[in-house]
């Protein structure tokens, strides 16, 4: 039986396992002295991946923000689902896979013990109104998620 998955809930998912592993990973190399560094030409741009539009923090609030249409309800729920438990499962993956020191994974660990996804997406529409739009353009939508989360339900 095939489930249907709405599109961004799908890159949500990918986008987020791939987003939780690289920055976790970073944590498991933070332990080991870095190679030396090696000069960057200065042809070479240090700018940031282009943000798929059609999945930014922007696009995400635009459909969060449709109360009145179950679609949208349902897309946006599945895509912070999709979100908080690929970082979930990259912070649970990264900590048994390698020696963090003590009290790091909890740091970078999510507290959401019976917190509802409604308002998890309350809060992540309030934090995002408080940004500009342009900027919220060129935010991915894991990152605005996640930082979300991380300032209402980080683990102290």
């Amino acid at each position: 039986m095939q489930r249907n998955v709405p599109p961004s809930a799908a890159r949500a998912a990918t986008g987020l396992v791939m987003a939780a592993a690289l920055g976790l990973a970073s944590l498991a190399h933070a332990q080991t002295p870095p190679p030396p560094a090696k000069p960057i030409p200065p042809t070479m741009s240090q700018a940031a991946p282009p943000v798929d539009p059609s999945f930014s923090a922007y696009s995400l609030l635009q459909t969060c923000k449709q109360r009145n249409d179950n679609v949208a309800q349902g897309q946006c729920v599945g895509a912070v689902r999709g979100i908080i438990h690929g970082y979930q499962y990259g912070v649970l993956f990264l900590g048994q896979r390698t020696a963090l020191p003590a009290n790091e994974t909890q740091r970078v660990s999510l507290c959401l013990r019976d917190v509802p996804v409604s308002s998890i997406v309350d809060d992540f529409i309030a934090d995002a109104a408080s940004v500009d739009d342009e900027a919220l353009k060129h935010t991915p939508a894991e990152v605005a998620v996640l930082g979300s989360v991380h300032l209402h339900h980080a683990c102290t």
